[in-house]
């Protein structure tokens, strides 16, 4: 009898964390907009400064459009220059040894949606890992999986606000969230990795939601 009422301990454990784990996602979901909201977001201009290293400073515009497009810009002396980006069938990005942007056929670019959206339907699972700190302020801590990938996501406790997300090679923190039409967007995103040479941090100071771009837009 204490063998089987293990058993179902452990199955109702692993059911109770596996619905914590989606009523945490949920939340942010709803408290950042709601689902609907998020769905009929189509495209998004992120404008701002990206700062490099330790003063290295440039203006940037980010455009992003379903299904997967997206463009990132840079100002350097007075001249916009496309670094990166995705054209709906070829992807692209700045060769700093040769100074241009070239095509790269292995180019994957990212989904318009956070994993968060629908993340059942797209075939991940998810974890409730428990309550860590993010500097000072407690989170609840997700794990989704998808095949062999593995991101950890760390949910303020009290606002359900995205603060951090750990992925293989790269670990992002989100904060000044404010007010963007119906959503709740992060205006500070800081990015780190183990080899440093990507690390940068975005201040952003305008964010526009559902602009209608020029059809040229995300040409290279």
């Amino acid at each position: 009898m204490k063998k089987l009422l293990l058993v179902f301990s452990l199955i109702f454990s692993h059911y109770a964390f596996a619905q914590t784990a989606k009523e945490i996602i949920d939340k942010n979901i709803e408290l950042s907009g709601g689902l609907t909201n998020w769905k009929l977001l189509n495209s998004v201009l992120l404008q701002g400064k990206v700062v490099l290293g330790i003063k290295d400073e440039y203006p940037i515009k980010i455009y992003q459009q379903r299904p997967n497009f997206t463009k990132t810009v840079i100002t350097i002396n007075g001249k916009d220059t496309a670094i990166e980006g995705f054209d709906g069938t070829k992807g692209y990005a700045m060769n700093y040894a040769a100074n241009k942007l070239q095509e790269y056929p292995e180019y994957v670019p990212e989904s318009f949606d956070n994993d968060f959206i629908d993340w059942e339907n797209k075939g991940f699972d998810a974890r409730y890992l428990g309550k860590e700190k993010v500097g000072e302020i407690y989170c609840h801590k997700v794990e989704l999986t998808k095949n062999v990938n593995k991101n950890m996501y760390y949910f303020d406790a009290k606002t359900y606000m995205l603060l951090k997300e750990v992925k293989k090679d790269e670990t992002v923190i989100y904060s000044d969230y404010k007010k963007v039409g119906n959503l709740t967007m992060p205006f500070r995103i800081e990015s780190s990795s183990s080899k440093k040479d990507g690390d940068y941090v975005m201040l952003l100071n305008k964010i526009e939601v559902n602009k209608v771009f020029p059809a040229n837009i995300f040409k290279f």
